[in-house]
């Protein structure tokens, strides 16, 4: 789907049409190991992936702009949904050797192969005119200002801030105002 960005001196627009549609989905930057039968490897604990044994859920973002979201985790699986913005970030919920179960910030969503998902964390901003300061202090002064929909990259998070990217700009805004990040994750 389209999407519109707009900079005015300290007001940064980056309006998003999420980009899902019926019909396919996402994946990663980085390859995971080589493929291995499930079955073969040892139990992951709990909370890991038994591919990557890396955290489940965990974030990501769409690599490309477009990535088809299957119903099961192989291109004989019908596609259910197309995710159509580059960046747009997706939570892993489960693994199976190449592909990775994803959703949005909707639920929406369904199996893709790694190699459409990006480890470069972004997130989506929820609220509309969310105003991001030049420190992580609701006195501080506004850098710029970002519409809903808007997607971000994403830094440093503390407690109740998070410091995103987007359009240029860059600022802190109150983390319970994105999606795509953990109420208690703290990033440096």
């Amino acid at each position: 789907m389209e999407h519109g960005m707009m900079i005015r001196s300290v007001i940064l627009g980056v309006a998003l049409s999420v980009g899902l549609s019926p019909g396919g989905a996402a994946a990663q930057n980085a390859p995971d190991p080589a493929p291995e039968s499930v079955a073969a490897r040892p139990a992951a604990p709990a909370g890991r992936g038994p591919v990557t044994n890396l955290p489940l859920p965990r974030y990501v973002s769409l690599k490309g702009s477009e990535g088809n979201a299957r119903r099961g985790p192989s291109l004989s699986h019908r596609i259910d949904w197309v995710f159509r913005h580059s960046g747009m970030p997706l939570r892993i919920t489960a693994e199976f050797g190449h592909w990775r179960r994803v959703e949005d910030r909707d639920g929406a969503g369904g199996w893709v192969h790694y190699a459409l998902l990006s480890g470069v964390r972004s997130v989506i901003v929820q609220t509309d005119m969310t105003e991001l300061k030049v420190r992580p202090d609701t006195k501080a002064t506004v850098a710029a200002v970002a519409e809903a929909g808007a997607i971000a990259r994403l830094g440093a998070c503390q407690i109740d801030w998070c410091q995103i990217t987007a359009g240029g700009e860059k600022g802190w805004v109150p983390k319970a105002a994105l999606w795509g990040v953990d109420p208690d994750e703290i990033r440096d």
